[in-house]
């Protein structure tokens, strides 16, 4: 089609009009539409305001057996059978396991038929010796050939004994095809099937003995000190039970290779775990005297907050141009929904609270007023009950850009205009 117009073209070069409608009819064909204007999109915004942070420490820990036994057999074999399962609680003396015995059945029958062999070697040395004594009291033989009876006598007699004590080892091998619990307690875990061929010694099942209950959790370095031996801990579950008196038993000499964090463990009485904290469940562990107060803290929901780079952002709201610009802030930590901010906004600042994701900067955007001509205006006063903003460690702002502390859980806030 293109040739076809370009020798029509080349036909029609002797007339002027014509060849002025072609040149706009190929200019027009070549240019391209306008693009579409960008939408004024309505937006939520709140007002920057400063308030105070009362902030702590609470560490999440899990509920363990104080004493926790891997059970193995102590010979090789094949697993026949079973019985015990993940979470089953067992009595002392139950079967947990058994091995395949025809092996170790056959080592006894082996050792019960040289036990009989030595028993009748042994009956025959006897005899001879008594023989041998009578005709020594009647001057037939000499001494030194009754004595040779009696060390043969002998002999006989200590090899019955090693055939017996072997015996009673076989015997003892085949008892220990069957893993029964030396004690009572819950299995834990099962680290072995059945038609599994394990060595002696290898782990089979795992059982948390019935008795105490200690509390485990894990503190970064910086934090150790608050935690020593003996001091006294607040620990409550998940559930929102009443919380437990516990006391710290032990702090770890060296700090985990991965974590680098130092376990430390808490023993609670006996009687009060069992109740309130079963076996495995996961708790608030609260130190004393952990609670930090600050002033001028800058909070912001955090569906205000946008990814920049590496870094965060917001979109603060020019209310004489009524556009967007994107402004770089620094997180200090967070508290609960909400971040804490170190720099980047400062009070009076209007911020864009919600469809940050679908603004760009300088475009122009209206206050979204879902009741008439009232916006949507925000300044508020939230009282946070200490513990109750989740897993992040909480602290006064600062000029980090990322929570401290491992393992720490974020306290409460007094208040906060937003």
């Amino acid at each position: 089609m293109l040739l076809s117009f370009f020798a029509s073209f080349s036909r029609a070069r002797s007339h002027p009009v014509v060849l002025l409608a072609g040149s706009a009819l190929l200019l027009g064909a070549c240019s391209r539409p306008a693009p579409p204007e960008e939408p004024v999109r309505s937006v939520k915004v709140l007002t920057v305001g400063v308030g105070a942070l009362e902030s702590g420490l609470e560490y999440a820990g899990e509920v363990k057996a104080r004493v926790e036994s891997r059970l193995g057999f102590r010979v090789a074999g094949k697993i026949t059978q079973r019985t015990a399962e993940v979470g089953q609680r067992v009595k002392a003396g139950q079967l947990l396991a058994q091995l395949d015995p025809r092996d170790y059945q056959l080592a006894a029958d082996a050792g019960r038929a040289q036990v009989a062999a030595a028993l009748t070697q042994r009956d025959l040395a006897a005899a001879d010796f008594r023989r041998y004594q009578a005709l020594k009291d009647q001057n037939f033989i000499s001494g030194a050939e009754l004595e040779r009876r009696e060390a043969s006598l002998k002999a006989a007699q200590a090899t019955l004994e090693q055939a017996q004590a072997q015996l009673a080892g076989q015997g003892n091998q085949t008892g220990y095809t069957r893993l029964v619990a030396d004690v009572s307690g819950v299995v834990t875990a099962v680290e072995a099937e059945v038609g599994q061929v394990v060595q002696a010694g290898s782990p089979v099942v795992r059982i948390a003995q019935d008795g105490p209950r200690d509390v485990v959790f894990a503190v970064p370095e910086d934090k150790l000190a608050r935690v020593p031996v003996g001091a006294g801990v607040a620990v409550r579950s998940w559930s929102g039970a009443a919380a437990l008196q516990g006391t710290v038993r032990e702090v770890a000499a060296s700090a985990d290779p991965v974590t680098r964090t130092y376990a430390v463990k808490v023993t609670l009485a006996a009687q009060a775990a069992l109740d309130a904290l079963p076996l495995g469940a996961t708790v608030y562990v609260v130190p004393p005297a952990s609670a930090v107060s600050s002033a001028g803290v800058i909070k912001l929901p955090t569906s205000a907050l946008r990814q920049e780079g590496k870094g965060s952002a917001v979109w603060v709201l020019d209310t004489a141009t009524m556009t967007v610009r994107l402004q770089p802030v620094q997180i200090a930590t967070a508290d609960g929904n909400e971040a804490v901010i170190a720099a980047g906004l400062q009070p009076g600042q209007k911020v864009v609270s919600a469809g940050v994701h679908v603004l760009s900067p300088g475009q122009k955007v209206t206050i979204y007023k879902p009741n008439g001509p009232e916006p949507i205006v925000k300044r508020s006063s939230d009282a946070i009950n200490p513990g109750s903003s989740g897993m992040t460690a909480s602290s006064a702002p600062g000029p980090a850009s990322a929570p401290a502390a491992p393992a720490a859980v974020s306290a409460s806030s007094a208040s906060a205009v937003r």
